[in-house]
């Protein structure tokens, strides 16, 4: 029997477990010369046929909206060609699984000021982004559907305590480990910070300059709006900036354009935290928000990717400052 644990609706990365789980190696077979019961044959695409049968029935526990509206475990079992199983899920609201989840603790990584971080570990951009990067670029850039594909969750929660512990073996287990899962990680760590990586503060006006129809106008209060944010996160930003755009380089490839990356990365780094989202009076769930906010996120980050390469020093250089009313 297989037990498979579905939490998040992850329909791809479970549906590939089962399918590695499940496939007949025929060579396993017991080949002793003693009697023995006679053992069922089973099909060597079994591990698929069963794999179709899972992903159907997730999929249509995903549309049925009882299911998704219960928050217990619902148990299933499916068997096939001598083969069971067994599996328990629930669904996740998007509400919770964007949610942000600020730490109570102030010496990890995961769900900490980003300013706290970089002032701990003395430098400009914090450990974590640039360890994950500089392992997407050696051997990830051409990966189809990087950033896209998520990792598998159990390798994800090691190396988010591994990055929380500082463990030393951490450059090994980069190296060893799946490259999605490094690049869920990454997306892991700006999802949980207390604050979005461009500001709660600057959130509003970063929605009001994106409308703006005049070009001028929009180019002067997007790059004042970088001006604005405090070093730390404009670096940071900075260099996640100049890697995505050489991930999309890679367009032929890894089929990863300049908007399939702002859709991933544009809500992660611009949605509110959820103090914010309480204050907005006209704003009533977080669910609205999303379904408000979510395309102009995106677009602020397709901005960015589109403009020709932005420099910390000359922004901070540039002391213009404009105002984003119109």
């Amino acid at each position: 029997m297989t037990e498979i644990l579905v939490s998040d609706v992850n329909l791809n990365s479970v549906c590939e477990r089962l399918e590695q789980h499940c496939c007949v190696d025929q060579n396993q077979q017991n080949l002793s010369s003693q009697p023995q019961t006679p053992v069922l044959k089973r099909h060597t695409n079994t591990g698929a046929k069963l794999w179709g049968r899972v992903r159907s029935k997730l999929l249509r526990q995903k549309l049925d909206p009882q299911t998704v509206q219960s928050k217990n475990w619902h148990m299933d079992v499916i068997e096939m060609n001598g083969i069971k199983v067994e599996f328990s899920m629930k669904f996740t609201s998007r509400d919770l699984s964007l949610k942000r989840t600020p730490s109570k603790k102030q010496s990890g990584v995961f769900g900490v000021k980003i300013n706290v971080v970089t002032k701990r570990e003395r430098s400009k951009v914090p450990y974590i982004v640039r360890q994950c990067i500089e392992e997407v670029e050696k051997r990830g850039i051409d990966e189809v559907g990087i950033y896209r594909i998520s990792g598998v969750a159990t390798d994800i929660q090691a190396l988010k305590i591994a990055f929380d512990t500082n463990t030393k073996d951490i450059l090994m287990m980069l190296s060893d480990m799946d490259i999605n899962a490094i690049a869920g990680t990454l997306k892991l760590y700006f999802r949980e910070l207390p604050e979005p990586l461009l500001t709660d503060r600057l959130y509003p006006a970063f929605m009001e300059g994106i409308a703006l129809s005049d070009p001028a106008a929009k180019e002067n209060c997007m790059m004042h709006l970088l001006r604005s944010l405090p070093d730390p996160n404009l670096m940071t930003f900075l260099t996640l900036l100049e890697h995505l755009k050489r991930v999309a380089e890679k367009e032929p490839i890894n089929k990863m354009s300049l908007h399939n990356l702002a859709t991933v990365f544009g809500p992660t780094l611009l949605r509110p935290s959820e103090a914010e989202i309480t204050k907005a009076q006209h704003i009533t769930s977080a669910s609205d928000i999303w379904s408000h906010d979510v395309m102009a996120q995106v677009q602020v980050l397709l901005y960015y990717l589109q403009h020709s390469p932005i420099s910390f020093a000359e922004l901070k250089r540039n002391t213009l400052y404009f105002s984003t009313d119109v």
